[in-house]
């Protein structure tokens, strides 16, 4: 019998060659990781959440050192607003105040005191403080001299019947407080007769 009768006439399967490769099939077991496979995932996994961690802690070192700086450039804007504001706001100095009458006479402080002239018939208007003449006839006129200076009956002595900057300190002889230099309030005196239209002697 020949070869070709054995197997119906057909050829004989030709043995498997040497170096070749056979493929496994869906039955094929997977092979288990070797414990150095083991050990060098375990590694990896390891150094990549220490990477991610990394990450996270630069992140909030660059938040913190934002928030840092911004709060650094209020802080020196604040200062700095502040700083101005008290520079404009502070007071320089004081002056003294004295009560004259329309020609020039140091009067008594009284008739420069809104509330006693008011007390007394009188009014304040324009810088000007203005007392009824006894038995009618007028009004006594009276203003402040600033820096001025003289004893009362006597002409004042130097100073000016402008009233000083909001930021001077104002008080008279007896010790009144006229304006509080640095948030006072600065009111101009004129230095023409009365501003109301009622005229009065001395």
């Amino acid at each position: 019998m020949t070869d070709d009768q054995s197997y119906g006439g057909q050829q004989p399967p030709e043995p498997p060659r040497r170096g070749s490769m056979r493929f496994q099939d869906e039955n094929t077991q997977v092979r288990p990781p070797t414990l150095a496979e083991q050990r060098a995932r375990q590694q990896a996994l390891a150094q990549e959440q220490q990477n991610e961690q990394e990450v996270q802690v630069a992140e909030g070192k660059s938040a913190t050192k934002r928030k840092i700086l911004i709060g650094s450039g209020v802080t020196v804007g604040l200062v700095g607003l502040i700083a101005t504001f008290y520079s404009v706001a502070a007071p320089r100095g004081s002056v003294t105040a004295v009560c004259t009458d329309n020609s020039g006479i140091v009067r008594d402080d009284n008739d420069c005191d809104e509330t006693y002239v008011s007390s007394h018939g009188g009014y304040h208007s324009g810088g000007f403080f203005f007392i009824p003449i006894p038995g009618g006839g007028g009004y006594n006129q009276y203003r402040y001299n600033y820096g001025g200076q003289g004893l009362v009956g006597q002409p004042v002595r130097g100073g000016s019947y402008d009233a000083p900057s909001g930021r001077t300190t104002v008080n008279t002889k007896s010790g009144k407080t006229v304006q509080r230099g640095g948030f006072g309030i600065s009111g101009k005196s004129s230095s023409g007769s009365g501003t109301s239209g009622k005229s009065g002697g001395s």
